[in-house]
């Protein structure tokens, strides 16, 4: 008889948590150490996004499955975070103030319009990594390639569910808002 791997899921809420909390630091990094930190706050982030792949996968493993708060919120972590990376940018002199706030306005008010839809979730968080992405590159690159390393081996070790389901599932998600401002269903995919 197989045991209970309950653990298993409570590893993976822990591992959301502490990426929130990973998120929290960043903003005072930001804050704390300006620019010079640019180098922690991509590991931070590498990090981060290493336990945003693996969190869900750990968590679908639990036997039996259940659902707990933090498990049905990543979505709202993944956006804490990249609010914080925001933050970060903004502290450090990397992205002007006004841009940031209007980016946040804008979001605010589309999520607001139309709910949280996971896909623009996603959609909304992807500017502000590309920021960071942009800011290693041109002021650390010697970090900023790890974050493309990072990049390639996320998509090699996905590879079979990337063009098969994470792709499609998040411009089938993006259908319904197109076509008449309904929230798509929340997918097992992107947890």
């Amino acid at each position: 008889m197989e045991q209970p791997r309950t653990n298993r899921k409570r590893l993976a809420d822990f591992i959301t948590g502490a990426r929130l909390l990973l998120g929290a630091s960043l903003a005072w990094l930001g804050l704390a150490r300006g620019a010079a930190a640019l180098p922690t706050a991509v590991w931070l982030m590498l990090v981060n996004w290493t336990g945003d792949s693996v969190d869900g996968v750990i968590a679908r493993s639990s036997r039996p499955f259940y659902h707990t708060w933090l498990g049905d919120h990543d979505l709202e972590v993944d956006m804490a975070v990249a609010a914080a990376l925001l933050a970060y940018l903004v502290a450090a002199g990397f992205a002007p103030p006004t841009v940031a706030i209007l980016y946040l306005v804008g979001w605010l008010l589309l999520f607001w319009r139309l709910g949280l839809v996971r896909s623009l979730g996603m959609l909304a968080q992807a500017p502000v990594y590309g920021w960071l992405i942009w800011a290693a590159l041109v002021e650390a690159p010697d970090v900023g390639r790890w974050v493309l390393v990072w990049i390639v081996l996320a998509i090699i070790v996905t590879w079979p569910r990337f063009p098969r389901e994470i792709i499609p599932g998040f411009l089938a998600g993006l259908r319904p808002v197109r076509d008449s401002g309904e929230e798509e269903p929340r997918h097992r995919w992107s947890e």
